[in-house]
């Protein structure tokens, strides 16, 4: 029998460190074009959510006051330094391991890889993923009302912020393939081409499912992305970017002198129902195929 989406699932309750990955090939970001914002959810037309279902996304810029993003900056980073002693939803790369005690708050900072599942422990976040005009413009794409199922923080620090693989997100989430997914990425610092803003495939969620392998990552085939194009999506801090579940996106690595942290929520409509994850793996394949990626 379906269970109903847990959006609250517990965190580790230890710290945990990613053990990382291998660099990438920077023929798997090539960028052929750049996205541009729409100034605001108010200016979102019917032809824009048509250009959301046709292409499979759309940015925003100030869905987030200055005011919003420098509370989530601060939220965050109170959940980076241990001041929210209820939360242990954080990865640490594994250059940490064991020396988390003698960081500066700058190292500390570099050394998170992400943190999950932290809206019931910081109430400053989760008023972002319930921010009314967000849930409306959510509404209008999901087709029903939204229910956020995840929530995520994603950290690139400057010179080596590791890349996230190309990849569909749908592939990650017991989830039926029909349901219309949702994902929210929001920059709280400038998101650019240097320091690892998303990229895209436009119109690739029409393609449906593809199948993802463990590499460096839970991920598409490089062979299937090298050297085509792809959309970079720069944003300002406040500025979102609204996604299909099915659309290839990744980022890649950040050479640049300058720090990228971003929120990341994923909604669904309220009556989605669970699967399985052998439901899921059936679909998007399972990590022992024997593929040269």
């Amino acid at each position: 029998m379906s269970a109903k989406i847990n959006a609250h699932p517990q965190p580790n309750p230890s710290p945990a460190v990613d053990p990382g990955s291998e660099p990438h090939s920077p023929d798997l970001y090539t960028v052929a074009a750049t996205a541009t914002p729409v100034d605001s959810l108010d200016a979102v037309t019917e032809e824009h959510i048509a250009f959301y279902r046709q292409e499979g996304y759309l940015a925003v810029d100030n869905v987030f006051t200055s005011a919003e993003v420098e509370t989530a900056r601060i939220a965050l980073l109170d959940l980076i330094l241990g001041r929210v002693p209820s939360f242990t939803g954080i990865s640490f790369e594994a250059s940490a391991a064991g020396r988390l005690g003698e960081l500066t708050v700058d190292e500390r900072q570099d050394a998170v890889r992400k943190l999950m599942h932290f809206v019931d422990h910081e109430p400053r976040l989760k008023a972002l993923s319930e921010k009314p005009a967000l849930l409306s413009f959510l509404e209008r794409i999901l087709g029903e009302r939204p229910h956020m199922f995840q929530d995520m923080a994603l950290i690139k620090p400057p010179r080596f912020g590791r890349e996230k693989p190309w990849h569909q997100d749908k592939a990650y989430f017991d989830l039926p393939v029909a349901a219309r997914v949702a994902g929210v990425w929001i920059a709280l610092d400038p998101a650019t081409v240097e320091n690892g803003c998303m990229h895209l495939q436009p119109r690739g969620h029409h393609q449906g499912p593809r199948i993802h392998f463990k590499r460096r990552d839970w991920q598409i085939c490089d062979t299937d992305i090298m050297g085509k194009p792809s959309v970079a999506v720069p944003l300002r801090p406040g500025g979102a970017l609204f996604f299909d579940g099915l659309l290839p996106h990744g980022t890649p690595t950040n050479y640049s002198p300058h720090r990228r942290k971003a929120l990341q929520f994923h909604y669904a409509g309220a009556s989605c129902e669970k699967t399985s994850t052998e439901e899921r793996l059936a679909v998007f394949g399972s990590e022992g195929k024997d593929v040269t990626c």
